[in-house]
């Protein structure tokens, strides 16, 4: 009878999912590569990270075999804006200013609404999920279904609901944007264990004075991370100036809006006087290379950023004005345009830009503590790429490969809180089929 029961027993597990066979990129404090690696979940968490011969013994519920592919932390966007995939080339080659006043908010004004704001939404993850990302900060309207269409997705995300001192999708009266944001904060900072809120304030140059300071101290309040588009254009750094005889940066810490829990997205036109206030302030720096470049809005000086210890990440804005979700892409675009802006091969190395895209970016939305790098302790968020293709072979430096040669379309598999949310390629989260037909559909009527 002992001997039936002791036999009946389950067998122990080690853990939930182990990754094996697999070049294991770490992005740790080291930046430990590990050759024939693997690595242990156990339920959302990673528990062991080696060897595959270390972990011959080990038993898991579900064992991935990478296949000699590259395993890494998931990339991290720390800029988007989600909805505004059903805008990807609607108007192109135009000035930022011209782009938003005489397409952008006209589009949103007629068309985002909660329908159009979650197939959008839903798009932007897809595309996300397929190309590597697993955590994403976004900033925009309605984003209580924002949110709701993230969490279907499974991505991990921040999600901003937008401040402006005119008309939005959503809130008609101005009047009750900082409300509406302070109300959304509130209730989804906790609703969903992926998602945290936050509180998107447009611009210095969209929102008044006190906008700014009322929308900041909400965010305070509320706990949640303040994001906010500083000094994107020459126009922009002039209008402020000339208002306020003071440089967008120092405009906005003369407001008190400036502290560690403050994301300060493209800050192109800034001084090294800025860069100092922005580093003893502690606050956080998204830098959108393709973005700005597409909209000739200028060159952020990322180097001044990192070389001063301020966080600072990659984020590929809104697909209405780069125009893909691709953090491959992204992370070849920055290595490149800061070479030859400052005529300096040695500048943004490659491991430099691949951290952007991990743990730094993950540091600069807040959440550095749980995920962006393979370590013991933090969420299993995890993606394998299939190395096994002509543009990656062969493989002298894999972090050079992950900057100038892959692209999305290499990711195979993405784990997210140690859940499976692609599995060769294939989405198990989303009907991709259907959204792509809702958005097709949408896109028909879309007429300014």
């Amino acid at each position: 009878m002992a001997n039936s029961e002791q036999n009946s027993e389950p067998k122990y597990l080690d853990g939930d999912i182990l990754i094996k066979n697999g070049r294991i990129i770490t992005i740790d404090s080291q930046n430990r590569i590990i050759e024939n690696g693997a690595v242990l979940l156990k339920s959302d968490i990673i528990s062991k990270i080696g060897t595959t011969s270390e972990m011959a013994d080990l038993n898991a519920c579900t064992v991935i075999d990478a296949k000699g592919g590259i395993v890494m932390p998931g990339l991290v966007n720390t800029h988007t804006h989600l909805p505004m995939s059903l805008f990807r080339g609607f108007a192109d080659d135009i000035s930022l200013i011209t782009w938003l006043n005489d397409y952008m908010f006209k589009l949103e004004a007629r068309y985002i609404h909660p329908e159009t704001v979650r197939c959008g939404t839903l798009l932007s993850c897809a595309e996300m999920l397929l190309s590597g990302t697993t955590t994403c900060c976004d900033g925009y309207f309605h984003e209580e279904s924002v949110a709701e269409a993230v969490y279907t997705s499974g991505i991990r995300a921040v999600l901003g609901q937008g401040v402006i001192d005119f008309p939005a999708p959503g809130v008609v009266n101005p009047l009750l944007n900082v409300e509406t944001a302070t109300n959304y904060a509130r209730k989804f900072k906790n609703r969903y264990s992926r998602i945290t809120s936050s509180i998107f304030c447009h611009s210095p140059y969209t929102c008044s004075k006190e906008t700014l300071i009322s929308s900041k101290q909400a965010a305070v309040d509320a706990g949640v991370l303040f994001q906010i588009h500083v000094a994107e254009t020459r126009s922009e750094r002039d209008h402020i100036r000339q208002q306020h005889l003071k440089t967008v940066v120092e405009y906005l810490d003369s407001l008190g809006i400036l502290d560690s829990s403050t994301l300060m997205v493209h800050a192109i036109w800034v001084t090294d006087a800025d860069v100092e206030i922005i580093r003893q302030r502690g606050s956080s720096i998204s830098h959108n290379p393709e973005s700005n470049m597409k909209l000739a809005s200028g060159i952020a000086p990322v180097l001044d950023f990192i070389r001063a210890g301020i966080p600072t990440g990659l984020g590929t804005d809104g697909s209405a004005s780069n125009n893909n979700l691709d953090l491959f892409i992204e992370m070849d675009s920055a290595a490149k345009l800061h070479k030859v802006h400052r005529y300096d091969v040695g500048v943004l190395d490659v491991l430099s830009v691949l951290r952007m895209a991990t743990i730094e970016g993950a540091r600069a939305i807040g959440l550095g503590k749980i995920t962006g790098s393979l370590e013991i302790g933090k969420k299993a968020d995890i993606i394998i790429l299939d190395t096994h293709k002509p543009h990656l072979v062969p493989m002298y430096n894999p972090v050079s490969h992950l900057v100038y040669s892959a692209t999305g379309a290499d990711v195979r598999d993405v784990l997210i809180d140690g859940e499976i949310v692609v599995k060769d390629r294939k989405i198990l989260t989303l009907d991709l089929d259907s959204i792509l037909v809702k958005a097709t559909e949408i896109a028909t009527h879309l007429v300014i």
